[in-house]
């Protein structure tokens, strides 16, 4: 679970000249808790978008109105190495074969399932991020995802099951508001209502854990009257 709760927090760019195209990209994947998610619709804007935000997997339509996905791709692997999805047109052949050939990680064909794109995505995250532990760094500790723990100080702090399902959905919105109701909805099931004091215990435990001073958080804000949001990346 955690896993594959790891994988959807990577950053995604998608790149595709009709924006109605994109739209529906970014609906789907959210819908499947994708939210790590940057769009562009040329070829600069994608350089530009990849500069800033460093993917972790793109998303290419072969045709693009400055360019061609193929020659974005090699211009892309010039700063750094991560899986490529080609977009392809249905009956292209030799745009899928060029893409194999210049080292694309897989290929899918207009039009397509929803599900068709996240079981392609997930297997390339899968097989290109296999073994990385979601090991989270935050000023002056991390979480360690896969052994359930905080480790602060060189201490080994255990994080109970709440906890832990509250951190997991703070991450995978990591720098953005989670609201109260997700985060209850989160740690309690389907009917959160009436556990706000109860999340707002269990943040200050996580508080306690996570923060090198509890009473001055910087690592787990407090967004008044919205909710709360992780601040990673450490110190």
């Amino acid at each position: 679970m955690m896993e594959l709760e790891y994988l959807k927090n990577k950053r995604i760019l998608l790149v595709d000249d009709e924006q109605e195209i994109l739209k529906m990209l970014v609906s789907i994947l959210e819908a499947e808790g994708f939210y790590n998610i940057e769009t562009a619709g040329t070829v600069k804007e994608a350089l530009d978008k990849a500069g800033k935000v460093k993917p972790e997997i793109a998303v290419l339509d072969v045709m693009l109105p400055d360019g061609d996905g193929f020659s974005l791709m090699e211009r892309l692997r010039q700063k750094d190495e991560y899986p490529i999805l080609f977009l392809t047109a249905r009956g292209e052949d030799e745009d899928r074969l060029k893409g194999f050939g210049l080292g694309a990680d897989d290929y899918i064909v207009k039009p397509f399932l929803p599900k068709e794109l996240v079981f392609r995505m997930t297997a390339i995250l899968r097989r290109t991020y296999k073994g990385e532990n979601p090991l989270v760094k935050l000023c002056g500790s991390e979480i360690d995802f896969d052994r359930a723990e905080v480790v602060k100080a060189g201490e080994h702090i255990a994080l109970t099951a709440k906890e832990y399902d509250i951190l997991t959905v703070l991450y995978r919105n990591a720098g953005r508001i989670v609201t109260i109701d997700a985060l209850c909805e989160a740690a309690w099931g389907e009917n959160p209502f009436g556990y706000e004091n109860s999340l707002m215990a269990h943040i200050r435990r996580i508080r306690e854990k996570i923060e090198v001073n509890p009473s001055r958080p910087v690592s787990l804000i407090t967004v008044k009257g919205l909710g709360y949001k992780l601040m990673t990346g450490g110190e």
